[in-house]
């Protein structure tokens, strides 16, 4: 197939050419559309999952105090109807997760089936001319835009954790100053207060996002330092061995840094998973 693809690009025109590009163009633009569906969709499908466990556990516990209510005389109403309400709650969110299952099920379909377009359109392109580099070239815009954003959600979800961290520590050892042992309910706040820190500190402790973040930012900023000398022929990008590099020359370059760089961005995401996994190992 890949022979077929090459003789069948020898002698386009320019306009063939471009026609190409832009079916290229609109299908990887079609499947990062169906691939962000499909995350939000299944972050939906966890939300739906944790909320759906937290009122398990209030309908248990709402339960329990009205099986205790009926044997007292304090009044049953308010327990009654809060456990009609998380019950309620409890099977709206079962609908939600049967239905958003459905949902996700037919993304993964159409996704698979945006990749074998895209895949079929990149087959067709003249990935050995000027103009197939070109389309790599801009590609890594793309590129750019994705580590940085997924850079500056991990930098956003670090300061949330060390903000509760923070705060929740001086909030903690306030509630514990005041309190001295004659406040029952302040005392479960400041423990569950307690609690929230802890688990904060090792969520944060186990999964770097702060790390994450920094190893993003960096490859992000090194693939537009490399597509800013391609494009302006700064550096290396200029001469090589006292001769003006070519445009396909240039473009080759970069393709060949900006595959090495995100090498080693899948290198130091594997050496973050392993440090947490020999982390949670020596723990247990």
């Amino acid at each position: 197939m890949a022979g077929q693809a090459a003789s069948s690009s020898i002698g386009l025109t320019e306009e063939q050419e471009r026609r190409l590009q832009e079916q290229y163009r609109q299908r990887v633009r079609s499947f990062d559309e169906i691939e962000d569906d499909l995350r939000a969709s299944k972050t939906f499908q966890r939300i739906f999952l944790l909320c759906l466990a937290g009122a398990i556990v209030l309908a248990f516990l709402l339960g329990y105090t009205v099986i205790v209510g009926l044997w007292e005389s304090k009044p049953k109403f308010t327990r009654w109807a809060s456990l009609v309400i998380v019950l309620g709650l409890w099977l709206s969110l079962a609908w939600g997760i049967w239905k958003n299952r459905k949902r996700i099920v037919g993304q993964v379909g159409n996704l698979r089936n945006a990749l074998q377009d895209r895949q079929t359109a990149a087959a067709r392109l003249p990935l050995d001319s000027p103009s197939g580099l070109r389309i790599y070239r801009e590609a890594s815009l793309d590129l750019i835009a994705q580590y940085r954003k997924s850079a500056g959600r991990n930098r956003r979800i670090h300061n949330l954790f060390q903000l509760v961290i923070i705060s929740g520590s001086i909030v903690t050892s306030t509630l514990t100053a005041m309190n001295q042992g004659s406040n029952k309910a302040l005392g479960i706040g400041t423990s569950a207060l307690s609690a929230l820190v802890g688990i904060s500190a090792g969520v944060t402790g186990y999964f770097k996002f702060r790390e994450r973040g920094y190893n993003l930012q960096s490859s992000a900023d090194e693939i537009e330092k490399h597509y800013n000398a391609s494009q302006f022929m700064l550096d290396e990008y200029a001469a090589q061995n006292g001769r003006h590099l070519s445009e396909a020359d240039r473009l080759r370059l970069f393709a060949r840094h900006v595959e090495r760089l995100k090498e080693e961005q899948r290198k130091r995401e594997l050496q973050l998973e392993q440090s947490s996994s020999n982390r949670e190992d020596r723990a247990g």
